[in-house]
């Protein structure tokens, strides 16, 4: 198999050619699509449905009015409001934006998708760092964390979170999601919303230890988290394609291995099957870390088969040592989940991050894209060391793969 070579990051990694490569696509040809996402602090299904303009919203919605029908154009003025703190933001992340301008655009051939994203970032520099394990001396404890983090919050922990772009893809087969996009899959008592669940409490009821995001159908009581269908039920409405495809670049855990992971939700956040890109560097049972840099080879990323070797207890540790919490993988990754190919470049204060994902997907756990096919797609971006409901968000926006969309990908000559 041919194989094309990406720089990213402080590396040069090689991953398979699939069709075209999207570094050398002329993009400037590509019809281009604005797209704003804005702050919707904690805006949950619950929310929609109970407390979205005092009932009046709520009422549009139980109708099975689109989000975007009574909000187009008011994602700026909504960003502005809600990022400043209130009912639906009781901790406001001082210096935050209120919404992103994303510029989408959309190309294929006959063996791939290819979206290209940019985004100007909030902070001045790119968010490649991940909260590491440091050594303070006796132990390797977790360092550093996302801002809305309490003890970040108040200055115990520095705010460390990568940069991150998610997809969620429908193909029409998960009710509501054409209308309501990513508000149908964010509830109360996930991490950072209200009543969030316990790490107790979500390993009793769904044996994970938090909650994270979920479609309705996945529960009897699709407002309670606890309720989840029996594994029959939840089967059988994924063999239907009642799921929706989770596509995330991330700029510390995938990005320096050309690569986008690729999950899907359902009555959770999951990864496809096979092997993730990357890997926690966490021995649970020896309590330090699986592996560490090469000392020839340092670098911000820890990659197995370039810079990184197994941990060495003895190595000479000193208060104050870190290293990443996770490391990469690209020799390992396999299966569903390695669908993705991806690079970002930040320059000038702006990502440009391109994905290719292979047209016709047969795995269970994909949404096929096709040629002519038209789908509801839900963008977000997490950016400025944040994570969970930090992110800023898209209403739902159709694309189209050579058709008529929001955001149409045009055939390549």
């Amino acid at each position: 198999m041919s194989k094309t070579l990406f720089a990213v990051g402080f590396a040069t990694i090689a991953v398979p050619a699939m069709g075209a490569d999207p570094a050398t696509i002329d993009w400037s040809k590509i019809p281009a699509s604005a797209v704003t996402l804005f702050y919707p602090g904690q805006s949950s299904y619950e929310w929609l449905r109970n407390d979205h303009k005092k009932g009046k919203g709520a009422k549009a919605v139980a109708d099975g009015q689109a989000c975007v029908r009574c909000h187009e154009g008011e994602e700026q003025a909504m960003g502005a409001a809600i990022v400043k703190g209130g009912a639906l933001e009781p901790t406001p992340v001082r210096g935050k934006q209120g919404h992103i301008d994303l510029k989408v655009q959309a190309a294929y051939d006959d063996k791939n998708a290819y979206l290209r994203f940019q985004w100007r970032t909030n902070a001045d520099r790119p968010g490649t760092a991940y909260p590491a394990y440091r050594f303070d001396g006796k132990e390797w404890k977790s360092y550093g964390g996302p801002r809305l983090d309490q003890e970040v919050r108040e200055g115990k922990e520095p705010a460390v979170y990568e940069d991150r772009l998610s997809l969620m893809l429908d193909d029409g087969k998960v009710p509501g999601f054409a209308r309501q996009g990513c508000w149908l899959t964010c509830h109360d008592g996930s991490r950072d919303m209200p009543r969030t669940a316990s790490t107790a409490e979500a390993q009793a009821a769904i044996n994970k230890s938090d909650v994270r995001k979920y479609l309705p159908a996945s529960r009897s009581n699709p407002a309670d988290w606890r309720t989840v269908k029996p594994a029959a039920e939840l089967a059988a409405i994924k063999a239907a394609g009642g799921f929706t495809d989770l596509v995330q670049w991330r700029a510390h855990r995938s990005n320096p291995v050309g690569a986008a992971d690729d999950g899907y939700v359902l009555e959770f956040r999951n990864f496809d099957s096979g092997k993730n890109h990357f890997a926690s560097n966490f021995d649970g049972k020896a309590k330090r870390p699986r592996f560490m840099f090469d000392a020839a080879k340092k670098g911000e990323f820890l990659i197995s088969g370039l810079n990184a070797q197994p941990f060495d207890p003895g190595a000479g540790w000193k208060e104050g040592d870190m290293l990443p919490s996770y490391f990469l993988q690209p020799a390992d990754a396999s299966g569903s989940a390695a669908d993705n190919k991806a690079t970002g470049v930040w320059k000038g204060g702006e990502w440009t991050v391109l994905i290719a994902r292979p047209l016709g997907l047969a795995n269970d756990d994909d949404k096929a894209l096709r040629e002519g096919g038209v789908y509801s797609l839900g963008i977000a971006v997490h950016d400025d060391n944040i994570t969970t409901r930090g992110h800023h968000v898209s209403f739902v926006r159709t694309l189209g793969i050579g058709a008529a969309a929001d955001i149409r990908a045009v055939k390549l000559p």
